[in-house]
């Protein structure tokens, strides 16, 4: 973290007036945020050493992070996206000390029996010195049971703030917009350590971001086109909502982008298209949180169509029986009350590596369905094809033990009312037809179509919006045995 505050004070000294951060409540210049950030840094307890966050995207939790990062502590960031069990999960699996949290959040956390402070303005404009020893432990919300916290030192979040910024080709001159909430690690990294790095600025659109936490996006394309950004970081289903947006507005991005990161998921080669087409210069993306978010990503002037890129310099990756292998310096400490990892780290997801060294993603090698026929199936590829189509904001490909494979489809915003009305054959029609490159063994002949209030409500989801697998099995194979039973 000595090159990051080095790199604060160099930029505040050329140029102290020129805005760094903003956000819906405030706009600071490099002096005002750096004294921001050596306030909190002044005011943290010297007797706390892990420290958690719980508090909205916003210029108050970049000062935190800073704040912690340069003071040698390990920041457990806490998702207001969450349910209070998995809060106090965290709490207690991290050994939280302290908990910094916003106003309006101050009761989420008034029983956890740790001693919570207020996330507020702190002003100190003298400078600190580093202390060595940052850490970050991401929780991500998993697929089944407790959350896992996921162990970065500074070694790793430094190399990979490094390899981002050169592989993205950050600048000062950059706008960079955060819509993603700033628990990922990936979003850390893109909106505050890299433009504090190369001097950027950035903007914090806070309401959208806990939209995205909820999973209730609307607006997202009036959000960008106010605030004109150069660059930010989105997930699969934000940009089906942006081009749905601009498409029924007859717009398109600003032309100022210049650069648009997507990950987290597989992007379909058609909605990239598309989204290209409208002026959004989609770059894919791989990674995972054991490997400090990022893996591989397309870049500027060589992105090659259906993959996520080259690796990141300084990463060794290879398939090993199908299984895409990662080692390098950006490789978890280890999880959170276990033993420290080493040696390289099998991701679990199947891969191929292209003759000009672009990384492409076949999906989970613990996703696999075997078809009556014994033909294996990875769920995701046949996924990828239905979001091809906008009326489709999420799908899984599921066996329900009958001779064919089945889909769970969940309406896009743009796909309720079509659905709602929708005979069967319609929609057996709207996946054969994107399905059309599939084999035969691979189709879904049964769909099963479910409001996006009702997943929600079956626990189909995880707290961000990732598929449950196991839940929506059940979930379909009751479905289908209902339906039976109907019919006799």
């Amino acid at each position: 973290m000595r090159l990051l505050l080095e790199a604060l004070r160099r930029h505040l000294s050329m140029a102290p007036e020129r805005i760094a951060v903003s956000d819906s409540v405030e706009s600071l210049s490099r002096e005002a945020f750096a004294a921001r950030v050596f306030g909190f840094a002044r005011a943290l307890p010297p007797e706390a050493r892990v420290i958690g966050l719980l508090a909205s995207n916003g210029v108050d939790w970049a000062a935190a992070q800073l704040a912690c990062a340069f003071t040698g502590r390990t920041l457990v960031p806490l998702p207001t996206f969450f349910s209070p069990m998995q809060l106090w999960h965290i709490v207690r699996d991290a050994s939280v000390e302290i908990i910094l949290a916003a106003d309006t959040m101050m009761s989420r956390v008034a029983q956890s029996g740790v001693t919570t402070l207020p996330l507020r303005a702190a002003r100190d404009s003298a400078p600190i010195d580093l202390i060595e020893g940052f850490q970050q432990i991401i929780y991500t919300s998993g697929t089944t049971g407790q959350p896992k916290g996921v162990r970065h030192g500074a070694r790793q979040i430094a190399w990979s703030m490094q390899a981002l910024t050169s592989a993205t080709g950050a600048n000062e001159q950059d706008s960079y917009l955060s819509v993603l909430p700033l628990p990922l690690l990936l979003e850390t990294i893109c909106a505050i350590f890299i433009p504090t790095l190369v001097g950027g600025s950035v903007h914090f659109a806070t309401e959208m971001s806990e939209a995205v936490g909820r999973g209730a996006i609307s607006g997202l394309a009036d959000v960008i086109a106010a605030h004109n950004p150069t660059a930010t970081v989105i997930v699969p289903e934000l940009l089906r909502v942006w081009i749905a947006e601009l498409t029924r507005n007859s717009a398109r991005a600003p032309s100022r982008l210049r650069f648009v990161a997507v990950g987290g998921a597989p992007v379909p080669t058609p909605t990239a298209d598309v989204a290209w087409s409208l002026g959004i210069p989609v770059h894919e993306g791989y990674g995972l949180s054991e490997c400090c978010s990022v893996v591989s990503l397309n870049r500027i002037g060589e992105r090659v169509r259906g993959t996520v890129g080259r690796p990141l310099e300084g990463l060794d990756v290879r398939i090993a029986n199908g299984e895409i292998v990662v080692d390098g310096p950006t490789l978890t400490d280890g999880y959170v009350g276990r033993s420290s990892h080493t040696g390289p780290w099998r991701t679990g997801d199947l891969g191929s590596i292209e003759t000009d060294g672009s990384l492409r993603v076949l999906g989970r090698k613990d996703n696999v369905l075997v078809t009556s026929l014994g033909r294996n199936v990875s769920p995701e590829w046949i996924e990828t094809m239905l979001l091809a189509d906008p009326r489709v904001a999420l799908c899984s490909l599921v066996d329900i033990g009958e001779a064919d494979l089945a889909v769970m489809l969940v309406p896009s915003p743009l796909g309720v009312d079509w659905f709602a009305k929708a005979k069967a054959d319609e929609v057996a029609n709207l996946v054969q037809r994107n399905c059309v490159d599939a084999p035969d063994y691979a189709t879904p002949k049964r769909c099963f179509v479910v409001p996006l209030r009702e997943a929600l409500d079956a626990q189909l989801l995880t707290a961000n919006g990732r598929l449950r697998r196991k839940p929506i099995t059940e979930f379909t194979r009751a479905k289908a045995m209902a339906a039976l039973s109907a019919a006799t």
